[in-house]
């Protein structure tokens, strides 16, 4: 595995692909433009009109699922955090989503900036703030809470040991 943190920004697709699993159609950003490992990223996702969703959500009127949103923040703090050399190879999950606002709809032509801020790091929790802006204009704000399981293979569905370490 690759050790993408010596790479100079940004980071592309193929360096995003070697810190999170995530693989087209589910990959939803582009390009990591800041990033300090475990505390801050600053992501890219460039809304395109031929993206599966816009089929179905809506037709004649395409609007980005907010799901799909939060999404994008999820994964770009999953960069932050599985890019510390502690956690490389690991899957992150959500633990929980507090203070979610969509505050503006994103179209496809819209370019959503991601930005994550790490607000605690244990071995296997944390929390960060998660902000995603178009124009300067917040689309979407949250608090996201994910797990880093110790049973990495996740059989069944179903992580085991605790979370508390």
């Amino acid at each position: 595995m690759t050790d993408v943190t010596d790479l100079p920004l940004p980071w592309e697709a193929a360096e995003i692909m070697e810190v999170i699993p995530h693989r087209y159609p589910f990959l939803l950003i582009d390009r990591v433009i800041e990033i300090d490992p475990g505390k801050r990223v600053v992501a890219i996702k460039n809304v395109t009109a031929n993206e599966p969703q816009f089929t179905g959500h809506f037709p004649g009127r395409p609007i980005m699922p907010g799901v799909l949103m939060i999404e994008a923040l999820a994964q770009a703090g999953a960069v932050a955090v599985l890019s510390l050399p502690e956690n490389r190879g690991k899957l992150a999950l959500f633990a929980g989503i507090e203070e979610c606002r969509f505050r503006r709809t994103v179209i496809p032509g819209d370019t959503l900036r991601l930005e994550i801020t790490v607000e605690k790091l244990q071995r296997l929790f944390g929390r960060a703030r998660a902000v995603a802006t178009v124009d300067g204009e917040i689309a979407v704000e949250a608090v996201l809470m994910f797990i880093i399981p110790k049973d990495q293979s996740l059989a069944g569905g179903r992580a085991t040991g605790s979370v508390d370490g």
